[in-house]
């Protein structure tokens, strides 16, 4: 029987480390993750990351209004993030400034932009077809069109093997 109580006391203290082994792994996890909220300042009940929606507004302001604000969101693209609600938060302005352009203003909009910011529009382009809302598919297909006549089938290519997500 005495045998037995130190292999019991030993698993005891092994439960007890194993468990402040675990809250400190918590404890860490918890900053870590309150740290990045705080430096993207995600607003999650609006779906908009605040930095740069306030870029968008003042991008708006300019006499081309709607390009401007899609070259700020395209400059601002959290492609390096591993944060999924930041990009999602991005997505979410990114949609909203394409859906508020006119048709007629695709083109002009499409040709400012650089081959990078091309790829990145189409990577949000497709990132948009994954979540269609009510009548963005024609639009996201319009945008699509004018993307692929000026970049080419290689900005196709180089966004479906970028392992880099929007």
């Amino acid at each position: 029987m005495h045998h037995q109580e130190p292999s019991l006391q030993y698993e005891v203290n092994e439960l007890v480390i194993n468990e402040k082994s675990r809250r400190r792994f918590r404890k860490i996890e918890r900053k870590k993750y309150n740290i990045v909220r705080k430096q993207f300042d995600v607003d999650t009940s609006a779906g908009s990351c605040s930095p740069l929606s306030n870029e968008i507004r003042n991008a708006r302001t300019f006499t081309q209004p709607n390009i401007e604000a899609l070259k700020t969101v395209l400059r601002n693209a959290p492609i390096s993030s591993r944060n999924q609600m930041v990009k999602d938060a991005a997505l979410n302005v990114v949609m909203q400034v394409l859906l508020s352009m006119k048709s007629s203003q695709i083109e002009e909009a499409v040709n400012a932009l650089d081959r990078d910011h091309l790829d990145i529009l189409m990577k949000y382009i497709y990132r948009g077809f994954e979540t269609p809302s009510e009548g963005s598919s024609g639009q996201l297909l319009a945008w699509h069109e004018k993307v692929h006549a000026v970049a080419g089938v290689g900005c196709i290519v180089r966004v479906l093997t970028d392992k880099k997500r929007v």
